[in-house]
């Protein structure tokens, strides 16, 4: 890894909730910082500004393989010593056959399918040695599954980390670490106001696991404390 004042990151989802704690989380730290957003954000505008200069913003629809590729070429000759990937979206508590065909394919497309197409895209930017990290849940092992409810979100993490499964095993001598991550139940957005943590209150620990595993190859699944999480 490049020295602690030269490690560089991107950070994919970063305008709201988990993906804004970790980008202020890891500039605090003494991280160059590039953190995407959909649109013209205020709050990453500002954190920027807090920052001055170790955070940077870009704009990128996940989902949307031009402004991916677009954002590629921006970025062409810069050196990454992380990769992170946090997107995902939740469209409610609906078993899975009342929900619409065009809603499963929206989650599954935003939460599996894209994650995948940035790993693609920008793993050349991390050399060997460097971290590719995404964003999961416990909701998405397969093992842990033995509650009602919230079957297409469950669905989406779970085939999120079979597709970082394989791309591990297409990349398994590449020398990166990869990591996924569950960040617990969190107040967010996609968590809800009753979730028993702030993302102030996880994301540091997460960092702390980022760091730890650093120059490990290899996939890992992984809580906020370093414990393996079962597939």
């Amino acid at each position: 890894m490049s020295p602690t004042s030269d490690r560089q990151a991107l950070v994919i989802g970063a305008s709201r909730g988990l993906g804004l704690v970790l980008a202020d989380e890891l500039a605090r730290r003494g991280w160059r910082v590039i953190a995407t957003a959909r649109r013209e954000d205020g709050g990453l505008r500002a954190l920027a500004e807090v920052h001055d200069g170790r955070l940077t913003v870009e704009s990128l629809e996940m989902t949307d393989p031009g402004q991916l590729a677009a954002l590629r070429e921006r970025l062409a000759g810069r050196r990454l010593d992380l990769l992170f990937v946090n997107a995902a979206i939740d469209r409610g508590d609906v078993p899975i056959h009342e929900v619409p065909t065009g809603v499963f394919a929206e989650v599954m497309i935003t939460n599996a399918l894209s994650p995948l197409r940035v790993l693609d895209t920008l793993h050349d930017l991390v050399p060997p040695g460097g971290t590719v990290a995404v964003m999961s849940s416990e909701q998405g092992s397969v093992s842990l599954n033995t509650e009602d409810g919230y079957e297409l979100y469950k669905a989406s993490k779970a085939a999120l980390n079979q597709l970082v499964r394989s791309y591990a095993t297409r990349q398994a001598h590449d020398g990166r670490t990869k990591l996924l991550l569950d960040p617990g139940h969190n107040r967010t957005a996609l968590g809800g106001p009753d979730a028993p943590w702030e993302p102030r209150d996880t994301v540091p620990a997460l960092v702390d696991v980022i760091e730890a595993q650093a120059g490990v190859p290899g996939l890992r699944f992984l809580d906020r404390h370093g414990d393996s999480v079962p597939w």
